[in-house]
């Protein structure tokens, strides 16, 4: 089969000088001198010992030479293990525990705090935001490896580690059969081709930024407008040359705050993709009506790679995540029995295809219990499929409010808190409750100004009363990870003791 990096092999063969990287302020890079860069970390790899079924890990900044180091990993027939950058030094002792990799790539600047970790079975060299480092080094005078090991759509190609919000990160083992299927699926869901040019503004310890991003221009022969951090100006100032922007939430937010974002900034966009967290469907209007585009959302996790998109051609609905892509099966349970729902009710979101995950790694009993017996992945989201066939996102199961019995689903909530005057978002969780069991509560970012929490309340008696928040807080921004997504476990860990003293 195809891995990303044979296909990404293929693509330089054909593509030679053509563009990959183009850096503002900085020279571009080619196709060709990027195969070079990868052959030469290759040998590099093999000369430190790292062997097929290795894992290297790379805590490192965002460049060029940083998505070589995971090409070249494929390319030995090595794992890849992409790690967060904020993850501080006691969080890097359980993920090399865990995962026991043959190499750590990290900072020069962290070269000193990581040096004891260095032994026998582990090497430790560095690697830079402009591309320098120990490794690149030894790259310079290691002799290019040109042979690839061969690997089949079984074989491990990267392990990416959860957030672990709820406990112990678990590493989702993904292959290479999961990385080129998605990949593929999403060329041609998405008309992606070599004369695109891609706004790559994500961060790459991430699938949104690797394993779609990355991975759809490495394979397509597209070049990558390759970007550092995401602003909104400058990304406005590349949209007359650039063709497709991938994006979270925040993304937008931030497009919609200039005035400069109109139909003429936008003018030869084709396509607008937002993932990893949910969008306002304001935003979503607000956004049409500005530029004429619809953004396209999609629905992915770290163990699938992506698993439904809204239509290229077609309605995008704001609020839905659209339909499986090809070969891939979702379907709704109930999430007690496991028993399929009926079209339109509220269940667990499973899911089977080419894009699933192995496995967790070194957690086999975890891993058995997230599978259905036929194959199906549970993912832990609770979404429905309406009778238009776009699945919709509800939850997370995790999120589930139970109140007094009763299930209470918090985006249906939120939907009603977004839409009263003055609100610009919610979160709605439940917290301990001495006679309920969890009392719904929702915390609320105004527009601007402060909000009257009494008024929210008032304003909700269209919901049902079990519904109804027992308290809403105002607060200034919701705490959310570097991908934009809400981090519900931590509001509730920050508000825990609200209702100490209730009783009723």
């Amino acid at each position: 089969m195809q891995t990303i990096h044979s296909h990404f092999i293929q693509t330089a063969e054909v593509m030679q000088g053509k563009t990959l990287f183009e850096r503002p302020g900085q020279p571009d890079i080619s196709f060709a001198a990027m195969r070079e860069t990868v052959e030469r970390l290759a040998g590099a790899l093999t000369a430190l010992g790292v062997a097929p079924g290795d894992r290297v890990a790379a805590q490192v900044e965002k460049s060029p030479e940083a998505i070589a180091l995971y090409l070249a990993t494929l390319q030995v027939g090595a794992i890849f293990l992409p790690l967060n950058t904020a993850y501080t030094g006691s969080e890097i002792d359980y993920f090399i525990g865990d995962a026991a990799p043959r190499l750590f790539v990290c900072d020069p600047g962290l070269a000193a705090s990581h040096a004891h970790r260095a032994g026998d079975t582990l090497a430790v060299e560095t690697l830079g935001a402009d591309g320098q480092g120990t490794l690149t080094e030894r790259a310079a005078t290691a002799t290019p490896r040109e042979d690839a090991h061969p690997c089949g759509p079984q074989d491990r190609a990267a392990i990416l580690y959860t957030s672990g919000t709820t406990g112990r990160s678990k590493g989702a083992v993904l292959t290479h059969g999961n990385l080129t299927s998605n990949t593929e699926a999403l060329l041609d869901h998405w008309r992606f081709t070599a004369d695109d040019r891609l706004i790559h503004a994500l961060p790459i310890f991430h699938t949104h930024g690797l394993f779609v991003a990355a991975n759809m221009a490495l394979v397509a022969g597209a070049t990558m407008i390759f970007l550092t951090k995401f602003d909104a100006e400058q990304a406005i100032d590349l949209m007359g040359r650039a063709t497709v922007l991938m994006g979270v939430p925040t993304f937008y937010t931030r497009l919609l705050k200039s005035p400069r974002l109109d139909r003429a900034a936008t003018a030869t966009m084709r396509l607008f993709v937002s993932g990893s967290a949910p969008l306002l469907a304001e935003d979503h209007r607000a956004f049409t009506e500005r530029t004429g585009h619809r953004i396209l959302e999609r629905y992915g996790m770290t163990e699938t790679c992506m698993i439904t998109s809204n239509p290229y051609d077609g309605e995008r609905i704001a609020g839905a995540v659209g339909m499986a892509l090809p070969g891939i099966d979702v379907r709704i349970t109930d999430r007690e029995t496991g028993a399929p729902v009926a079209p339109g009710e509220i269940g667990l979101i499973e899911v089977k295809g080419p894009n699933v995950f192995e496995g967790y790694w070194n957690m086999p009993e975890k891993t058995a219990s997230e599978f259905r017996p036929d194959g199906y992945f549970i993912t832990g989201d609770l979404g429905t499929i309406e009778a238009d066939g776009y699945l919709r996102i509800v939850g997370r199961d995790k999120d589930l409010v139970i109140s007094g019995g009763y299930n209470v689903y918090p985006k249906e909530v939120e939907e009603a808190i977004d839409a009263l005057p003055g609100v610009l978002e919610s979160a709605v969780i439940g917290l301990p409750h001495g006679d309920l069991g969890e009392a719904v509560t929702a915390i609320v970012v105004p527009k601007s100004g402060t909000l009257d929490a009494d008024a929210i309340r008032a304003a909700l008696t269209g919901l049902a009363r079990f519904k109804q928040p027992k308290q809403v807080i105002v607060v200034d921004a919701l705490p959310r990870n570097v991908m934009g997504k809400v981090q519900k476990a931590e509001l509730r860990r920050q508000h825990a003791g609200l209702y100490e003293q209730a009783t009723a």
